[in-house]
């Protein structure tokens, strides 16, 4: 008779790749916060034992250090990358916010916004580590797009610095919508016209005044 203990299906779930543990923790992160997540939570999800999950991983910190290098970082870096394909600085900075949305605001990863805004005073470590991965950098490749923008008279003169938060905040205020509200309320607005008025309002707004007697 077969032992249980060694049938195949168990023998999948113990060698478990990192991969499926992290996508557990993020589930669970958005779902129940970074507090009243536990690891062995974490490896339920993921149909694993505990000990299985610390030979990958030594604390929940590091779960969620995982998590974010994983899922945002490589956003952050096809973002980047949009800056050597695109020339037109309204084309360029409209893929870049876009493309945040499409890879994390809509996604499950658009929870993480979310879980920073209400557990970041409570785990100090964690924010500083989201602060210099994620925002720090996002709030760079932004504040390059603008400034080519303004370089080259596309865009008006604006402090580059202010407007990266006014850039994104529709964007993160709609990922946190979709996981709070959304869930219980439905949607706010349709989704394809939010963002639409959303590219109307703050690339037109970013537009340099055509010259005079120049209509556009």
């Amino acid at each position: 008779m077969s032992d249980p203990a060694r049938s195949p299906a168990r023998q999948r779930r113990k060698e478990a790749r990192p991969q499926e543990l992290t996508a557990a923790a993020l589930s669970l992160f958005v779902e129940k916060g970074f507090a009243a997540t536990r690891l062995d939570d974490i490896a339920e999800r993921a149909g694993v034992s505990k000990g299985t999950l610390y030979l990958y991983f030594d604390s929940k910190d590091a779960l969620f250090k995982a998590v974010i290098q994983e899922g945002i970082v490589p956003a952050l870096h096809a973002g980047e990358a949009l800056l050597d394909e695109y020339d037109d600085p309204l084309a360029l900075l409209r893929a870049i916010l876009l493309g945040w949305w499409e890879r994390i605001g809509s996604t499950e990863l658009g929870g993480i916004p979310k879980l920073m805004m209400s557990e970041a005073r409570n785990f100090p470590d964690i924010a500083v580590y989201y602060q210099q991965e994620v925002i720090q950098r996002g709030t760079a490749l932004l504040r390059k797009a603008v400034a080519r923008g303004i370089e080259r008279g596309v865009f008006r003169e604006v402090d580059p610095e202010a407007i990266c938060s006014v850039l994104i905040a529709p964007l993160v205020y709609r990922a946190m919508w979709l996981h709070s509200f959304g869930p219980c309320c439905g949607q706010e607005t349709d989704v394809a016209q939010y963002l639409h008025t959303y590219f109307d309002l703050v690339l037109n707004g970013l537009l340099a005044p055509a010259p005079s007697g120049d209509a556009r």
